[in-house]
């Protein structure tokens, strides 16, 4: 049996869960993810976790947020007053906004919380410091 190794193209099917058990993507009912190892394309985690694999091997692992999406930062947070809110955008939590920093950069980010003092800003990843717990299944090594 052939043994996937970097920079072979593959597909598989997984299902992404939290530690509380939350699934946060799955690819059932699609067609698999098809990737080349060591590209990249994924995660740090997932991409390693497939070396070695071979075609209809499952596998369960999981993901620390170092090998994710990192660990969540403070520094990605940001509280924006009220009279600093433009008159005709009406935040809503929940709601992901296209922020402009001073320097002109854009990033979006999260709104977390509105109340009359203004509004909290996230700009982590959603997965940001979570462990995430993957059961993986080789469907393919293609040629």
């Amino acid at each position: 049996m052939v043994q996937i190794k970097n920079g072979d193209t593959i597909s598989v099917h997984y299902k992404g869960t939290l530690e509380d058990g939350t699934v946060f993507d799955t690819s059932e009912g699609r067609e698999p993810l098809k990737f080349k190892v060591g590209s990249g394309q994924v995660i740090d985690g997932f991409d390693k976790a497939v070396l070695g694999m071979i075609v209809g091997e499952e596998k369960t692992i999981n993901v620390p947020p170092q090998k994710a999406y990192g660990e969540y930062e403070m520094e990605l947070t940001m509280e924006v007053p009220a009279e600093h809110i433009p008159d005709d955008l009406n935040p809503k939590v929940g709601e992901v906004l296209q922020v402009q920093t001073p320097d002109g950069n854009t990033f979006n980010a999260l709104v977390a919380d509105v109340s009359e003092k203004g509004m909290f800003l996230d700009a982590n990843h959603p997965l940001a410091g979570k462990t995430l717990i993957f059961d993986i299944t080789i469907v393919e090594i293609h040629e």
